[in-house]
């Protein structure tokens, strides 16, 4: 690489040729950041803020009987509900744990789940 290589490099404008606008360039960025920002959100934030507010409903209609999986991978059946907390029996035990472990619903008290 020599010097010649290195300011044509530099020198962005050929001779007689105006300078780019830098209005335009800025208004460029900020149009590709705000497109990258749609792609992430749709792809990303979108989908998880949807699965987040079908849980929050499916727990808001948790009632004793429901047969549940939590976050850890314990199946129960929910015999009690609290505030914050549930009453689970699984095979011969019985657990407190906290709503937010329930990571699905897999039967409804009195209906089958057509999943198995």
């Amino acid at each position: 690489m020599n010097l010649s290589f290195f300011s044509a490099l530099l020198a962005d404008a050929a001779p007689g040729q105006t300078a780019p606008n830098p209005t335009g360039q800025i208004l460029q960025s900020v149009v590709m950041f705000g497109g990258i920002f749609l792609i992430f959100y749709l792809l990303m934030i979108r989908p998880q803020s949807k699965k987040a507010k079908e849980l929050a409903a499916k727990l808001s209609s948790l009632k004793p009987g429901d047969k549940v999986i939590t976050t850890s991978g314990i199946v129960g059946t929910v015999v009690a509900l609290k505030d914050r907390t549930l009453s689970l029996r699984s095979a011969d035990t019985k657990l407190e744990i906290l709503k937010s472990a329930v990571s699905d619903i897999t039967e409804r008290s009195g209906e089958t789940s057509s999943a198995e």
